[in-house]
């Protein structure tokens, strides 16, 4: 069986994703454990569980490669922030590291389009709608601090929401 050919830019940046995905993680898994000390629960359980799908996000590009035959890097990571002023802070932040891995998975379409890599392309349309949902879920939080406010009952509220979030995202079956 003759396996498909990757070129050598895509199997970079599909490694660099497999970093990015890995850091998200462990973003999210701090920002998780940041939360639950603050007494932010719904946030933490929210956070846990987003952790695991970026954990799931990477193992899908880990696979992908493998099944072509090429071997996926397993990255060393960086310690994550592990501190936050806030938890509005904390979600601006979480919006600005799905910005970032939007701009990546743009970046790894427009190389699949350019080298005609169709499989690929195909293989990262399920990343790219995913993205639409992971910005417009954070930009949906930082929404409820101008709606609700930025009190400590407001704060409650909103994180009422982020275990309501959470318990959604535990039952919705993996990718």
């Amino acid at each position: 069986m003759t396996k498909m050919k990757l070129s050598a830019n895509m199997k970079k940046v599909l490694n660099d994703q497999i970093l990015l995905e890995a850091s998200a993680s462990n973003s999210y898994l701090a920002m998780a454990s940041w939360c639950e000390i603050t007494g932010y629960q719904g946030a933490a359980n929210y956070f846990y569980a987003q952790s695991d799908e970026e954990r799931t996000h990477m193992l899908k590009i880990v696979h992908y490669l493998n099944s072509l035959g090429t071997p996926a890097t397993i990255p060393a990571i960086k310690a994550p922030v592990s501190s936050y002023k806030s938890l509005e802070e904390l979600i601006k932040t979480a919006l600005k590291n799905e910005q970032s891995v939007t701009k990546a998975i743009h970046h790894m379409v427009e190389i699949t389009q350019k080298e005609k890599d169709h499989s690929t392309y195909a293989f990262l349309e399920w990343f790219v709608n995913e993205q639409v949902q992971e910005e417009t879920k954070f930009e949906t939080i930082l929404q409820k601090f101008d709606l609700l406010g930025r009190d400590k009952l407001a704060i409650h509220e909103i994180d009422k929401l982020l275990a309501a979030d959470a318990a959604s995202v535990e039952s919705d079956p993996p990718a």
